[in-house]
């Protein structure tokens, strides 16, 4: 909760600046989102990469791809795991859903758009959510990594949120409070619910773990691979 704590109250902030139409924020909103627009028309082929950086970084793409995995290790015997995979996500896309309706804030609007997008601005469902799967995906198969692959894992798992987030910004389809109130309620809900998967891991009293380092629940990703023991195979 150490994160998860300040990671709301920082939310819940850029919920009141936006909703007051704070002017520093609203200018410095305004302002990226001119210098990135007049970008993107004078680069055809950048707005294309960005397309598909967003589609293949899409909410549905990415809550797919996790409840595949949820499949998975359900089926291999992780269930608790899978279980904490499944909430966090469907916990996010109602958070999503309930939060763009209630803020209802409006996208950026150019007189020659080079994309669109429907429903609400705030959060950026695309940055919430890849922020969400990223850190998902990353705690899950830590316990499998030695020292040099889990160092590149978390490499990963910051950079697809940052590159997903960015190329909603550079498609003029959020402003940037949306992009970084997306990414503080993915580390907010992520950490919320590893912290409650925990405290329900630790009722089968296995030994206490540090899940930035150890994945959430080590015991579990190595039975849905095959290593039954519990005991940790990842080389150092």
């Amino acid at each position: 909760m150490l994160v998860a704590l300040p990671a709301a109250v920082a939310v819940g902030l850029l919920v009141l600046a936006v909703e007051s139409s704070w002017a520093p924020m609203r200018e410095l909103d305004q302002s990226i989102a001119d210098a990135l627009h007049r970008q993107a028309l004078g680069h055809p082929a950048w707005v294309r990469a960005m397309k598909l950086v967003s589609a293949v970084g899409s909410p549905t793409v990415m809550r797919v791809g996790i409840g595949a995995l949820a499949v998975v290790l359900w089926l291999r015997g992780a269930r608790r795991l899978a279980l904490w995979a499944a909430v966090t996500m469907a916990g996010g896309a109602l958070i999503d859903v309930v939060l763009k309706a209630a803020v209802g804030r409006a996208r950026p609007v150019f007189a020659h758009p080079v994309a669109t997008a429907p429903g609400g601005s705030f959060p950026s469902g695309h940055a919430f959510t890849a922020t969400l799967a990223s850190g998902v995906a990353l705690l899950t198969v830590l316990p499998l990594l030695g020292r040099r692959g889990r160092v590149a894992a978390w490499s990963v798992a910051v950079l697809v949120p940052l590159v997903v987030g960015y190329s909603r910004l550079a498609l003029g389809v959020h402003w940037t409070s949306d992009v970084v109130g997306g990414w503080l309620l993915g580390v907010g809900l992520l950490a919320g619910t590893t912290a409650a998967f925990e405290t329900w891991r630790r009722e089968r009293r296995p030994a206490p773990v540090h899940p930035a380092i150890e994945g959430a629940a080590p015991e579990e990703t190595e039975r849905a691979v095959g290593h039954g023991d519990g005991e940790s195979t990842a080389a150092e």
